[in-house]
C-alpha cells in the first residue's frame, strides 16, 4: 500500500485533446486564412518531429529518396538473381560434367572443348518452363511481388511526405539544402524552438524545449531503455556451456515493438496515448492473459513465416558478406556494439546520432581492452596451424609463378583461398609480443565513453568474467551474422515460451512508468529524468530522492542522463528537482577539487599522458580527458612533473574535479549548469568563465583549434565534459556503495509487479549476460586517426605506442 500511495503523483492530468485525433494522419495542416506557407497546427508532432530529425540526419531529401529507390532495386535484384541461379543455369555444363557440342567450326580443335558463359545458360523458354512447373518458385514469387508492391507504394508515401518536409526546412526554418549538411541537429532544433513562439505548432503549449522534442522522437525507445535498465527485456536463454546468454537480433526487437507499441493488439491506442485500460490496477490479470495471447499469436505467425524469413536471411546475408569476407577474411575478428549493448548503454533521451557517436569514440578504448586478453593455449594451436597452414599455401603459390597452368587443375585456387583464409583468422588469435596492456586503465578509458559498468568491474578488469560480459555488449561480427541468420528460427520460440511468462510484469510496468506530459501526450516516465521519482541514493541522491528500490533506475541511469542530456543542450532549464541535484553535483566537484592535483600540472603533462592511453588523437577535449585517465598511472608509478605535488597521492575522481571544477570559473552560479568544459566565449555558457591557462595548456595546436568550427568544438567539449563526470561519479558510487557484487553479478532489478502489493523488496541478484546485432547490413570500419603534431621538446618522450601500464 505504502508504493501504491508514493505513486500516486504518477496520476495523471485531465485529459486534453489530442495533437492528432485519432483517423487525422496528416503530417501538415496548413492555416486557411492566406498564410500559406506558415505551419499552425501540425497534426501528429510525433511523425513530425521524426521526420525532421531523419530528414537533416539523411543528408536531405536527395539522399533518402535515393537510398529508398536502391532499397527497391536491391530487393528485387535479389529475387530475381536467385530465381535465375536455380532456374536458368546448367550446372553441369557449367562444372564440365557433360560435353558441350559446339557446332560451330573453328579453325583450332582445341577450342571446341572450350566452354563459354553462354553454354551454361538455359534458354528463356525453357527457364520459364521450369519456373512454371516448380510451384514452391511461382508462390515465393507471388510473396515476393506482394512486398516489393507494398514497399513501393510505402515509397511513393515517403515520397510525398518528405517533399513536405523539404518545404518546411525551406520556408519555415530558412535552411536551404545546399547548407542543410553544415548544420548540426542542436542548430535544427534551436529554430524550431523559435519557430513555435511564431506559428503555434504545438496548440497545447506556448513554447516548446528540447526535453518536449527529445520525448515525441524517442518516446517509444525511451520505453525500451528502460524496460533493459530494469530487466524487463530482453529475455535470458540457457544454453549448455554458454550459461545464460542475453538473445537480440533486430526481428525480435521488431517483434517487441509491433506487440507493445504499433501492432494490432498493442498496448498503445496511437502512436501518443496509452489504452486506457493499461492504466487501471483493477483488471492487470485480465490484460496480461490478453497480451499473453497476443504474444502467443505473434510467435505462431513468426513460426509459419519462418521459412521465408530464413531464406531471405541467408541470400541477404550470402550476397552482403561473401565478397567481404574473401577480400578480408579478418573481418570477421573484427568487433562491433551489439543491439543489446546499444540499448544497455543509452542514455534516457539520447538521439540515434549522439549514442552512434559516443559509442564511435569508445570503439578503440574497448577494442584494446578486449584484445589485451589472450588464450596462450589458443595462441600455440594459432602458431602451429599458420605454420603448416603457410607452408602449403607458399609451394602452391610458387607452383602457380612457375607454371600458370597449375591453376586450371581441380580445386587448386580454393584451396589457395581457404589456405590464405585459415591464415589470417589463425593470425588474429595470435598476440602481438611487443604489446603492454593495462587492463584496469583501459576499462577506466572504456568507461569514460560508454559511461555505464557493472560495480564488480571494478578491480576485476583482468578476469576472463568481465571479458566475457563486455564480450555480450561488443560482440564479433562473426557471431552478429549467426545470431541474425538464426533469428527466425529461435524467435518464435523465445515469444512463446519465455516472453508470455512475463505479461504480468509488462502490463504493471507499463502502467507504474507511465506518466501524461501536456502537449506531449503518454511517456515512460524515466524518461522525465525526474531524481525524485526515480534517483538512486547511491548515486548522489541521497536525500533528494523519495523512490523504492523498484522505482529506481539502475546503475546510476536517471543521474547520468540528466547530467548527459543537460550537457548536450545547454539552454535547456532544469525542473527544479533536476537543478538541486546539478547544484549538488557542482558543489561536490569544488569540494574534491581542493584535495587534487594542480589543474594546470594536469593539462602539461597531457602529452605523456596520451601516449601511456595509446592514444593517436592530439584533439584538446581528448588530451583533457587522458590526462584525468592516466592519472592513477602516473601516481602509483611516481613519476613526477615540474611540480613535486604531482606525485600526492590522488584518483581519477579528485583529478577530474579538480580539472570540472577549475573550468567551471571560481564563483559557482545561482543557477548551476553542467557545462563547464565549454570555452568562456562560446555563446551558449555566458555563466562559466574558463580559466586561460586550461586552455592554452591542453596541448593542441592553434591551427587545429582555429580550423574547427565552433559546433564541432562545442561538441567535442560537450562529450570531455560528460566523460569526466562518468567518470567521476562512478568513482563517487563506487566509494559510497556497498561491498561489492561477487563476480559475475550484474546490478539487476526487482521484478516488474503491482505496485499495489506488499512493499517492494529487494530481490536476489541474477547472473547476467549480455549479447547481440543490428540489421544484415555491410559494416564500415572505423578508419584509424593519424598523429598529424609533434609533441613540443619540452614534453616528455612518448613510450610504445602499444604501452599504457
Amino acid at each position: 500500500m505504502a508504493n501504491f500511495e508514493a505513486y500516486q503523483e504518477y496520476q495523471r492530468i485531465e485529459d486534453f485533446e489530442e495533437d492528432s485525433p485519432p483517423g487525422e494522419e496528416d503530417l501538415l495542416v496548413h492555416v486557411p486564412e492566406g498564410l500559406r506557407d506558415s505551419w499552425h497546427h501540425i497534426k501528429n508532432l510525433d511523425n513530425f518531429f521524426t521526420r525532421i530529425y531523419h530528414f537533416h540526419q539523411k543528408n536531405g531529401f536527395a539522399c533518402m529518396m535515393l537510398s529508398e529507390f536502391f532499397e527497391l532495386v536491391q530487393f528485387l535484384f535479389v529475387v530475381t538473381f536467385t530465381t535465375f541461379l536455380f532456374n536458368c543455369v546448367d550446372y553441369d555444363v557449367l562444372f564440365a560434367n557433360r560435353a558441350v557440342n559446339h557446332t560451330t567450326h573453328s579453325q583450332n580443335p582445341l577450342d571446341r572443348n572450350k566452354v563459354t558463359l553462354p553454354d551454361a545458360i538455359l534458354p528463356s523458354q525453357q527457364c520459364t518452363e521450369r519456373i512454371r512447373e516448380n510451384s514452391w518458385i511461382i508462390f515465393l514469387l507471388i510473396m515476393a511481388a506482394t512486398f516489393w508492391v507494398y514497399r513501393l507504394i510505402k515509397v511513393f508515401c515517403n515520397v510525398l511526405s518528405y517533399w513536405e518536409i523539404r518545404q518546411f526546412y525551406i520556408k519555415a526554418l530558412k535552411i536551404r539544402m545546399d547548407e542543410l549538411c553544415n548544420y548540426t541537429w542542436q542548430e535544427v532544433q534551436g529554430r524550431l524552438i523559435s519557430l513555435q513562439r511564431e506559428q503555434q505548432m504545438c496548440i497545447h503549449k506556448k513554447e516548446l524545449t528540447e526535453l518536449d522534442i527529445y520525448h515525441r522522437i524517442l518516446r517509444f525507445k525511451n520505453y525500451m531503455v528502460a524496460m533493459v535498465n530494469k530487466s524487463l527485456l530482453p529475455v535470458q536463454l540457457q544454453l549448455p556451456l554458454l550459461g545464460d546468454v542475453v538473445f537480440l537480433t533486430q526481428g525480435l526487437k521488431y517483434n517487441f515493438e509491433l506487440i507493445l507499441f504499433w501492432g494490432p493488439g498493442s498496448l498503445f491506442q496511437n502512436k501518443w496515448n496509452l489504452h486506457p485500460k493499461y492504466k487501471r490496477a483493477g483488471n492487470r490479470l485480465e490484460l496480461a492473459q490478453q497480451l499473453s495471447r497476443v504474444i502467443l499469436l505473434m510467435g505462431l505467425a513468426n513460426l509459419l513465416l519462418c521459412p521465408f524469413i530464413l531464406v531471405w536471411q541467408v541470400l541477404y546475408a550470402f550476397f552482403s558478406y561473401t565478397e567481404v569476407i574473401r577480400r578480408e577474411p579478418g573481418s570477421l575478428g573484427a568487433r562491433r556494439w551489439s543491439l543489446y549493448g546499444r540499448l544497455y548503454l543509452r542514455h534516457f533521451n539520447e538521439l540515434d546520432h549522439e549514442l552512434h557517436g559516443r559509442l564511435g569514440r569508445g570503439y578503440k578504448p574497448v577494442s584494446k581492452y578486449m584484445n589485451s586478453f589472450t588464450s596462450p593455449l589458443l595462441a600455440v594451436l594459432a602458431k602451429n596451424v599458420a605454420f603448416f597452414s603457410g607452408s602449403v599455401l607458399a609451394v602452391l603459390i610458387a607452383l602457380t609463378v612457375y607454371d600458370e597452368d597449375v591453376l586450371t587443375v581441380q580445386h587448386i585456387l580454393t584451396a589457395i583461398t581457404v589456405l590464405g583464409v585459415v591464415i589470417t583468422i589463425t593470425r588474429s588469435f595470435i598476440p602481438d609480443e611487443h604489446m603492454v596492456w593495462c587492463p584496469e586503465q583501459l576499462l577506466q578509458c572504456v568507461l569514460a565513453h560508454i559511461h555505464y559498468m557493472p560495480d564488480h568491474w571494478k578491480g576485476n578488469a583482468n578476469k576472463s568474467e568481465t571479458r566475457d560480459e563486455m564480450a555480450q555488449l561488443f560482440q564479433y561480427k562473426a557471431v552478429f551474422i549467426l545470431e541474425e541468420l538464426l533469428s527466425p528460427i529461435v524467435t518464435p520460440f523465445i515469444l512463446i515460451f519465455l516472453l508470455r511468462n512475463k505479461s504480468l510484469e509488462i502490463i504493471d510496468f507499463f502502467r507504474n512508468f507511465t506518466v501524461e506530459v501536456l502537449g506531449v501526450g503518454d511517456i515512460c516516465s524515466f524518461a522525465q529524468m525526474d531524481i525524485r521519482r526515480h534517483g538512486n541514493p547511491q548515486w548522489m541522491s541521497e536525500g533528494q530522492t523519495e523512490a523504492s528500490v523498484y522505482q529506481q533506475a539502475e546503475n546510476g541511469k536517471t543521474e547520468l542522463s540528466l547530467m548527459h542530456f543537460t550537457i548536450k543542450n545547454p539552454r535547456w532549464q532544469p525542473p527544479q528537482e533536476s537543478s538541486v541535484f546539478i547544484s549538488h553535483l557542482k558543489e561536490k566537484v569544488q569540494q574534491d577539487a581542493a584535495g587534487g592535483p594542480s589543474p594546470q600540472l594536469l593539462l602539461s603533462e597531457a602529452p605523456l599522458c596520451t601516449s601511456l592511453l595509446s592514444n593517436e588523437s592530439a584533439t584538446g577535449p581528448d588530451n583533457l580527458l587522458a590526462s584525468v585517465l592516466a592519472q592513477p598511472v602516473l601516481t602509483a608509478s611516481g613519476l613526477a612533473g615540474r611540480d613535486r605535488r604531482f606525485v600526492l597521492p590522488s584518483t581519477a575522481a579528485s583529478a577530474a574535479a579538480s580539472v570540472l571544477a577549475s573550468l567551471s570559473g571560481s564563483q559557482l552560479p545561482s543557477r548551476p549548469r553542467p557545462h563547464t568544459l565549454l570555452p568562456a566565449n562560446h555563446p551558449e555558457s555566458p555563466m562559466y568563465c574558463s580559466d586561460r591557462t586550461v586552455v592554452d595548456s591542453m596541448s593542441v595546436s592553434e591551427s587545429r583549434l582555429r580550423g574547427q568550427t565552433s559546433s564541432a568544438l562545442h561538441s567535442e567539449f560537450a562529450s570531455a565534459e560528460m566523460s569526466l563526470h562518468a567518470i567521476y561519479m562512478h568513482e563517487v558510487h563506487q566509494q559510497s556503495s556497498l561491498p561489492q557484487r561477487s563476480t559475475g553479478q550484474w546490478q539487476t532489478p526487482v521484478p516488474m509487479r503491482d505496485l499495489g502489493s506488499t512493499g517492494a523488496q529487494m530481490h536476489p541478484i541474477h547472473t547476467g549476460s549480455l549479447s547481440v546485432p543490428t540489421p544484415l547490413r555491410g559494416w564500415t570500419e572505423e578508419e584509424e586517426e593519424e598523429e598529424e603534431e609533434e609533441i613540443n621538446n619540452s614534453s616528455p618522450p612518448r613510450q610504445d605506442k602499444g604501452s599504457s601500464c
